[in-house]
């Protein structure tokens, strides 16, 4: 699996990017937010990277930030009917934080207007984000961690967050976190990557 790509910019369109790693050209597909913060043509930009594998296709997806590809495999992998090209389409069509707040409030309004979602869609994915996943409270929870500049609850929202991410559901990665919060040894310093480590620990 290809996790990121760091090399020289060759080419960069509104929904594909090329990027030469050591000789190698490598497109990836790319959100507008991603194109947006691009550098110019013959810069050094580092994608994170999807590797989408199907019977007729390999496609590699790429993305400036680790909220972008979090929420991009949320999609597919917790949102029936969304494939790679919807959920790039939703990346494309809002950004990051402006999705998670349209959720939060039950917006599908604001989602419906994006580009090829509809209002059925959005109202799926309002729907399976909140009542089958719980994505929605360990976002509402990082808000929270942010606004009140608390290091312990900013490492363990996003902790939450990333086990969410790989496949658990809220309200285990939340248990399995608050075990690791809670050992005498632990320190919010050593942040998320840590908590995360640990919880999976506890998960297996």
């Amino acid at each position: 699996m290809i996790a990121f790509l760091r090399g020289k910019l060759v080419e960069s369109m509104p929904h594909q990017a090329i990027l030469d790693v050591g000789g190698v050209g490598y497109l990836a597909n790319i959100p507008l937010t991603t194109f947006d913060r691009l550098p110019q043509v013959g810069g050094e930009v580092t994608l994170l990277t999807h590797y989408h594998v199907t019977e007729r296709e390999h496609t590699l997806f790429g993305f400036l930030s680790g909220d972008e590809r979090d929420l991009f495999r949320l999609l597919m992998d917790r949102v029936s009917g969304i494939g790679p090209k919807m959920a790039l389409s939703v990346l494309s069509g809002m950004p990051v934080p402006a999705f998670k707040d349209a959720v939060i409030r039950n917006d599908t309004a604001a989602l419906a207007r994006i580009k090829g979602v509809g209002k059925k869609t959005a109202e799926r994915i309002v729907l399976e984000l909140k009542d089958k996943v719980g994505v929605v409270d360990a976002w509402q929870a990082a808000r929270v961690a942010k606004g009140t500049h608390d290091p312990k609850q900013e490492a363990v929202s996003d902790a939450v967050l990333a086990l969410i991410a790989l496949g658990y559901k809220q309200a285990e990665a939340q248990k399995a976190v608050n075990e690791v919060v809670k050992q005498p040894a632990f320190d919010a310093v050593d942040g998320a990557d840590r908590i995360v480590r640990e919880a999976l620990r506890e998960l297996q």
